[in-house]
């Protein structure tokens, strides 16, 4: 069995039922057994600002897919939930991500693990520290807790737990 960790993002409404679908679609997926789930956190966009703030989540997974495989999955998800592709780090329904594979270090023509820039956006490492503050980034020899520690607080200070009223908690 293969352990992963899924970053998943959603800054157009309704953000929260996007979120909970994508989890219902892991979670009915034959070959995926959901075993963690992280707070939702509300955040600032990054890259494309002209854009609504988004709600993050982790989710720790178990799965006897392939890397290229559960890509293919969270693809399908995203496409399911209506992800348009048209500006980079736009407005989506949807986003997935792959942020760690057991422990491998790859590079592949669609899918490079851990997750490229996973270790300097605090809207991606403050969830997956709700799940896995301990886990090992391959490549890095540091801890999810580690990367998180080293985040500047300008980074830090549009990350807040989300509540289900809507509303963010600082």
């Amino acid at each position: 069995m293969n352990r992963a960790y899924i970053a998943l993002g959603a800054n157009i409404e309704p953000r929260a039922r996007h979120l909970q679908k994508a989890l219902d679609m892991l979670r009915r997926h034959p070959h995926i057994t959901m075993k963690k789930q992280s707070s939702i956190y509300e955040t600032a966009p990054v890259g494309y600002t002209e854009q609504a703030d988004f709600l993050n989540m982790a989710a720790e997974i178990d799965t006897s897919l392939s890397a290229s495989e559960l890509l293919d999955v969270c693809q399908q998800i995203e496409q399911e939930l209506g992800r348009k592709r048209s500006i980079r780090y736009g407005p989506r329904t949807i986003d997935l991500d792959i942020l760690l594979y057991n422990q491998e270090n790859k590079k592949m023509d669609r899918l490079t693990i851990p997750h490229p820039s996973m270790h300097e956006r605090a809207f991606v490492l403050i969830p997956l520290g709700d799940i896995a503050p301990e886990v090992l980034v391959p490549g890095w020899n540091k801890r999810v807790r580690d990367f998180i520690d080293e985040l500047p607080k300008t980074e830090t200070k549009d990350v807040s737990k989300w509540t289900e009223s809507g509303s963010a908690e600082g």
